[in-house]
């Protein structure tokens, strides 16, 4: 009898595993669409109502293919954002992967430009590469630069830091024509960034990085998470190290950030209850 009950927990054990597994497997196809909403009065009349398309971290590779990131370059086109922007990671592990993914989101279409930075996997692999396959589509880079862009007579400021693995985050070069009552948004692959910012010049940063702890207590606690002084990542127990976890958030006076919980994953190749999504923000002037 005992040897029954024992089989009988293993069993349900092992079948609870395995269909969580299965579960996190198909989570981590399941990509939607998260819309956001940005107030700020700074921006500007002609921007009013303008849609961004963000996303981050698709980590192309053997776990994520092309033929997946070419259904990903679809439904954001389908979406018809006014502006694209991408925050990092699009390759891991290996340089065949490099070419294919920039071939396939140089396909990204959009009214006012698409936009992105390099993060620290991309540096891994072969930040070199990266640029150079990137200087053949139309992705604008803003690894330390920034560019106005313009509807009507009004403008805002799109521009972003490179990451640590590369050159390093220089903020002067990428807002130093920037006032205080431009609308700036600044790029950062790596969300903590944000807590270097000693200016009231930048209005929304956005990042990737965190793929938003990825495996989750039901989407309420990200036990691990990747930090600016862990190379990887480690373990998040505290209150305050889920900061930078996921989410729209306002950590400083005047500075709105949103990290999103970007597309691909890092081993284990699973979600659970942190979908992978393309954020949809929408500018609405105070």
């Amino acid at each position: 009898m005992k040897i029954y009950k024992s089989i009988k927990w293993l069993s349900i054990i092992l079948l609870t595993g395995l269909a969580l597994l299965f579960y996190g497997w198909l989570e981590a196809r399941w990509v939607k669409v998260t819309p956001v909403v940005i107030e700020s009065d700074d921006i500007p009349r002609s921007f009013d109502g303008k849609r961004i398309a963000f996303v981050s971290d698709i980590h192309h590779g053997a776990p994520l293919s092309i033929e997946r990131v070419q259904k990903l370059v679809q439904r954001i086109n389908d979406l018809h954002p006014d502006i694209i922007i991408l925050g990092g990671d699009y390759v891991s592990m290996e340089k065949k992967y490099i070419e294919p993914v920039y071939r396939e989101l140089g396909k990204l279409t959009c009214k006012y430009g698409v936009y992105g930075v390099l993060g620290n996997h991309d540096y891994y692999v072969s930040g070199e590469l990266s640029k150079k396959m990137i200087a053949r589509t139309n992705i604008k880079l803003c690894d330390n630069k920034s560019y106005w862009v313009r509807i009507n007579k009004d403008s805002i400021k799109i521009g972003g830091v490179d990451d640590p693995d590369g050159s390093g985050p220089i903020l002067d070069s990428t807002i130093y024509d920037v006032h205080r009552h431009d609308f700036c948004i600044l790029i950062s692959h790596r969300p903590e960034y944000v807590e270097h910012i000693n200016t009231d010049k930048v209005d929304l940063t956005l990042s990737g990085h965190t793929h938003g702890g990825q495996v989750t207590i039901f989407g309420l606690w990200a036990p691990i998470l990747p930090t600016e002084k862990a190379k990887w990542a480690s373990l998040a127990l505290t209150r305050e190290s889920q900061k930078y976890s996921y989410g729209l958030s306002h950590p400083k006076p005047g500075i709105q950030t949103y990290i999103t919980s970007g597309i691909g994953t890092q081993f284990p190749h699973v979600r659970f209850f942190r979908r992978p999504e393309i954020a949809l923000l929408e500018l609405k002037r105070k």
